[in-house]
């Protein structure tokens, strides 16, 4: 299929596709924009005009496109992207007046949390690549993410303090990211932080040219392409499950995880290629090895 195509069947994406948010069809441009190719999703926000803010419409859309087929074997890893100079300059301030009321204020809020919290959830790893400025919910989208690929010239701020409206929601998925002290001093000033300092305070994983962005964030998403998808499903659930335990509950689910884990064919087929000396054939699917 050529690209700048539409296609859409039912709720199935073809192998290759390339879909705008449904959110926004009756709007002149689209709000998201979602590619598709070999396991590897790609969405894009797409409203540099508006810096890329997380409206309830694009919140709607992003998560429609996150949703999409993400139960089955594609895709296999997720990509959030931007136009423009700004990843995304966090909520629309238009919508959150005294005008709109507080039910739809709560609407905006809930959507959000729903979006980052769906991000955590899904069964495959979400990479934001960021080029530009990411500031409150923004920094909270980048934060929510797996991983995190950002270019030099990238800016991370949770500035809302300066408008009077403190980033409580975004200093939920910050406070997970980074030291506790530095998600204080970048909540209650606004300061922004830059690429490099986002890396050492682990607010991203990666900081590469701009000229390298996407093709080091496509080969970090190859590569997990190569895994077994329900390995890396079991993993990912896993990893964020024990992050909320104690030491001792946390061991507890990692060492049933890997029993569960060893149980699966594509666990025993990794074993049995290493031994064998020679590439998995991986099945990409949950059928058990052993009981």
């Amino acid at each position: 299929m050529a690209q700048g195509s539409v296609r859409r069947v039912g709720r199935m994406l073809r192998p290759w596709s390339l879909r705008v948010g449904r959110a926004l069809c009756t709007q002149a441009a689209p709000l998201t924009v979602m590619e598709q190719k070999d396991g590897v999703r790609k969405i894009v926000l797409s409203n540099p005009k508006k810096r890329n803010a997380l409206s309830l419409a694009m919140l709607t859309s992003l998560r429609e496109d996150i949703m999409a087929d993400v139960d089955s074997n594609d895709p296999r890893v997720i990509i959030i992207g931007a136009r423009g100079p700004v990843f995304s300059s966090g909520h629309d301030l238009r919508e959150l007046t005294s005008a709109r009321g507080r039910e739809y204020h709560a609407r905006v809020f809930q959507m959000c949390t729903e979006v980052m919290t769906l991000i955590q959830d899904i069964p495959v790893p979400v990479i934001a690549m960021v080029n530009g400025v990411a500031a409150a919910a923004g920094c909270q989208l980048v934060a929510s993410c797996d991983i995190a690929v950002a270019s030099e010239k990238s800016t991370f701020a949770t500035p809302g303090v300066n408008v009077g409206l403190f980033c409580s929601t975004p200093g939920v998925a910050l406070g997970r990211a980074v030291p506790r002290k530095v998600a204080m001093e970048m909540l209650f000033t606004g300061h922004p932080i830059s690429a490099h300092d986002a890396l050492r305070h682990g607010l991203v994983s990666k900081v590469v040219s701009e000229e390298q962005l996407e093709s080091e964030t496509l080969a970090m998403a190859r590569r997990i392409c190569e895994t077994s998808r329900p390995v890396v499903a079991l993993g990912k659930a896993a990893f964020q499950r024990q992050m909320a335990q104690s030491r001792d509950a946390a061991y507890a689910t990692a060492t049933q995880v890997m029993v569960d884990n060893l149980a699966l064919v594509d666990g025993q087929e990794g074993i049995r290629a290493f031994i064998e000396k020679r590439k998995p054939a991986w099945t990409n699917g949950t059928d058990k090895a052993h009981q």
